[in-house]
């Protein structure tokens, strides 16, 4: 591996499952579940895993003596679901408007994305959606050109959702494509995602947003100061429990490994995965795929 390899996520680096501390361990299971369409995995307790078979999306645990934070703390913006196919996109936004009509907030697209914007039952922003194919991404300098124009949900599913998706959200490839992040300041933070973990910068809105990847996708991490700007370390609250990333191999893990301790960033390091907080206490850890 090379110094500049060392310096960056591999190109394969991807999301794994996010976290979520949750005070109605039921009625987020019945949202993520019946509404998104996402298969219960596992539950034992007072935590439930949740995704696709051998594909683990969402951690619900449940945290009764946890309150929610204010709007204008550091934590989750979004839990974004990415997938492979339209009509499983469709199929997904059509039973969570369905079934939690009063949940939905927006749809954009994004030139490399068609996206679907909801709430779920606790408050957790979380956006569904789809990539456009990778060769109509258009690059200047290192930036994709990401917009957001409005994207008519009805006339969405009018031309993608299949008579099979009325009944059922599928089996298809799901999982988590990108999270974003509300953070105190956007400087801070690309110190940290971009200097110190190694992502790259795929674009920059001033100092309210900021959007990082590994392997020029379009985003893994995105993080904004629209409600948050400020915004100190977290306390302990509902909502954004852990982020998970996951790199290709163990060497990847310690190329991170040294980049941390030479930043001054404490970590966890059990052997097989790395654990650490970001400058506002949101918690990440990173595993070997």
């Amino acid at each position: 591996m090379t110094q500049a390899q060392q310096d960056i996520l591999a190109a394969d680096t991807a999301m794994g499952a996010v976290t979520l501390m949750v005070a109605g361990l039921d009625t987020m299971i019945a949202f993520y579940r019946d509404g998104v369409g996402l298969d219960l995995l596992a539950q034992e307790g007072d935590n439930a895993v949740l995704g696709r078979p051998g594909r683990p999306s969402l951690l619900l645990q449940f945290a009764p003596e946890l309150k929610h934070a204010s709007e204008k703390a550091a934590g989750l913006y979004h839990t974004a679901f990415v997938f492979a196919e339209k009509s499983d996109l469709a199929a997904s936004v059509y039973s969570v408007a369905r079934k939690y009509p009063t949940s939905f907030t927006g749809s954009s697209d994004h030139f490399v994305s068609n996206a679907f914007y909801f709430d779920d039952p606790e408050g957790n922003g979380v956006e569904l959606y789809w990539d456009t194919s990778r060769s109509a991404w258009e690059w200047n300098s290192g930036s994709v050109r990401m917009g957001t124009v409005y994207l008519d949900p009805n006339l969405f599913l009018q031309e993608n959702l299949t008579e099979a998706g009325t009944q059922n959200t599928g089996s298809g490839d799901a999982g988590v494509g990108h999270v974003h992040l509300k953070v105190g300041d956007i400087p801070t933070a690309k110190r940290f995602y971009v200097d110190t973990l190694g992502f790259e910068t795929t674009f920059e809105y001033g100092t309210q947003a900021l959007f990082v990847s590994a392997g020029g996708y379009h985003h893994h991490v995105g993080m904004n100061t629209w409600h948050s700007s400020g915004a100190g370390t977290r306390t302990p609250a509902l909502g954004l429990g852990q982020v998970t990333i996951e790199v290709p191999t163990e060497d990847d893990l310690g190329a991170l490994k040294q980049r941390l301790g030479s930043h001054g960033i404490a970590f966890a390091d059990d052997g097989r995965e790395l654990r650490f907080d970001d400058p506002w206490a949101n918690l990440i850890r990173v595993a070997a795929a």
